[in-house]
């Protein structure tokens, strides 16, 4: 029995452990008020594996993104005891652990949740790594999906605004079978990693009810059938009862208890609870109190997810989906997002920016975002000249196309860096507003905004995107919102809150910084906005498919797979089908 059950919640304490794209946080947070006592990082090691398989060298093709898993257990022995000792506290007080994974990332295992590249036979095989989130190889999977769910009526796909990502777990699923039928032949459990990791900490394989839903296509209590698994593929058929489906646990509840071996790997308490998992969004909505209808939250980092609670259920074209019980029991949660936000800066900064800028910038004690933000905030709104898309890792919502690809329109001679990171900052802005505007035209206003995660440390980025959505942001007084919000799920699971409104109310971080839109700036964006929209419609509705044409066309060159222009493949279909 943990020593600390009977002590008062202010001297007990909880484990948050948030799962990034290239590393692991850590952090300690106090059960009583969620004040957070100490935190540690570790970065994995084999960050996201694009171009060559770690160990054989194998080349990959375009669109890959893959993980090692032992990165991810690299985690819970690095930074969870580093958080403990910056804390200074008794790790026989902790009650309880949580953690969030980014999503969909997907692990293929063996029955005992062994992931297949550990095995020796397939340690050279790609597909027996883990597919990353922003593993987008998988859209002709995806756009066979969307087509027959389409021709059948398949019922769930409303749920999903018309159309499935190539991001998700069918998919990707559909992909492995396709290219590796070996590999999946091979595989017991096609497991997210956000309940793989749960699994290596308690023993137990529990789905949680978050990816489940959003990424698993599971509503109303049953996946897709059997009869159209079949249909995709003959050898597709049985993909749910043989590799997929597995029992679902509600979010706050507890997956089990630390084993031995977790303890020992952490430090902690063997015994103590360890939540369901859930995704690094969803779990920051409670971080923010924001656990109410209409609080959008926008977690903002490498990419950016958006979620909020809803009181009643809408279909949303372009949505990644809408979950009973997805965010908070008894609310509808939906979700949405961006496939690139951050990646866009920091691949702007890396390749976009001559050396004398990066030079100035260590001159004067900056980052190169910094820097580039500093310049680019004294031009006046449209000083640029330029408008660009934000889909240079795909689009996620509202086109659920990640075939297409980034563009900046109106650059000349003249056109300076600066320039074109303020056009990126606001096309990611830009990408936002349309999200919004696509819950509002569906019946699920937005009241409130709030932003978590890394890039609220710009104030400027902040104000952007206040005057592009009009609508006022509050940033969350956390900077490590995933992890707080893990830990609220932590302390529920250990039985210390009766649910997680319960404990957002006493642990939820106190609000941010404030940014009330402009009405000048409002005005000037909204023109500028519509010569987005403009752009996004042409290259994104159908109108010019020349961004697939590309893909397929570099696919050909390096030797892969080409990807054939989809039938029906945008938004404006997908109003269209909910509509019907």
């Amino acid at each position: 029995m943990n020593t600390s059950e009977n002590s008062p919640l202010d001297e007990q304490f909880v484990i948050g452990v948030d799962y990034g794209t290239l590393s692991g946080r850590a952090v300690v947070v106090r059960v009583s008020d969620g004040a957070e006592l100490g935190s540690g990082v570790f970065e994995y090691p084999h960050a996201v594996v694009t171009e060559k398989l770690p160990g054989s060298g194998q080349r990959l093709p375009v669109d890959w993104a893959l993980q090692v898993p032992n990165d991810y257990r690299d985690v819970l022995r690095n930074a969870v005891p580093a958080a403990v000792a910056d804390a200074g506290i008794d790790p026989k007080k902790v009650v309880g652990i949580a953690t969030d994974f980014t999503a969909c990332t997907m692990v293929p295992t063996t029955a005992d949740g062994t992931p297949l590249n550990e095995l020796e036979r397939f340690a050279d095989r790609p597909h027996a790594f883990v597919k990353l989130w922003r593993h987008h190889a998988a859209q002709p999977q995806a756009d066979r999906i969307n087509q027959l769910a389409e021709k059948r009526g398949e019922s769930w796909l409303p749920r999903y605004g018309g159309l499935i990502s190539s991001e998700w777990e069918f998919a990707k699923g559909l992909q492995l079978l396709e290219e590796d039928p070996e590999v999946y032949g091979a595989m017991d459990h096609w497991v997210e990693a956000a309940d793989w990791i749960v699994w290596q900490l308690c023993g137990n394989y529990v789905r949680n009810a978050c990816t489940a839903g959003y990424k698993g296509i599971y509503q109303d209590g049953k996946y897709p059938s059997e009869d159209f698994l079949a249909e995709l593929n003959p050898d597709f058929k049985d993909f749910v009862s043989e590799k997929l489906e597995h029992t679902i646990g509600r979010l706050g509840e507890a997956a089990g208890q630390l084993t031995e071996e977790a303890a020992a790997w952490t430090g902690l308490p063997a015994g103590i609870a360890v939540a369901v998992g859930n995704v690094d969004a969803h779990v920051s909505a409670p971080a923010a109190n924001a656990v109410e209808p209409g609080q959008l939250v926008a977690i903002m980092g490498t990419s950016t997810c958006h979620v909020m609670n809803g009181d009643v259920l809408r279909e949303v074209p372009g949505m990644c989906g809408v979950v009973d019980g997805g965010i908070v029991d008894g609310l509808w949660g939906y979700e949405a997002g961006q496939s690139g936000v951050g990646d866009i800066f920091g691949w702007f900064t890396k390749n976009g920016v001559p050396p004398e800028y990066h030079q100035a910038a260590a001159a004067q004690g900056r980052s190169i975002h910094e820097h580039l933000t500093e310049l680019a905030k004294k031009q006046a709104i449209g000083e640029h000249g330029l408008i660009a898309l934000d889909w240079h890792s795909g689009n996620r919502s509202v086109l659920v196309d990640h075939e297409l690809s980034g563009i900046v329109v109106g650059q000349t001679l003249a056109t300076k860096p600066e320039d074109t990171y303020r056009a990126l900052l606001e096309a990611t802005a830009f990408g936002t507003r349309t999200i919004v505007d696509a819950f509002r035209d569906s019946g699920v206003p937005v009241k409130e905004f709030i932003v978590a995660g890394g890039l609220l440390k710009n104030t400027f980025l902040m104000q952007v995107y206040a005057d592009i959505t009009g609508l006022q942001l509050s940033t969350i007084g956390s900077e490590q919102g995933p992890a707080l919000g893990s830990a609220i799920h932590a302390a529920v699971a250990a039985g210390k809150y009766k649910d997680i409104r319960e404990a957002a109310s006493s642990m939820a971080a106190a609000p941010g910084a404030v940014y009330t839109p402009i009405p000048e700036n409002v005005a000037a964006y909204d023109v500028l906005f519509q010569e987005y929209r403009t752009l996004h419609d042409y290259f994104g509705r159908g109108t010019n498919y020349v961004m697939h044409r590309l893909k397929a066309i570099q696919r050909k060159a390096q030797g892969t797979a080409t990807v054939t222009e989809p039938a029906s493949n945008s938004s404006t279909d997908a109003a269209e089908r909910v509509s019907a």
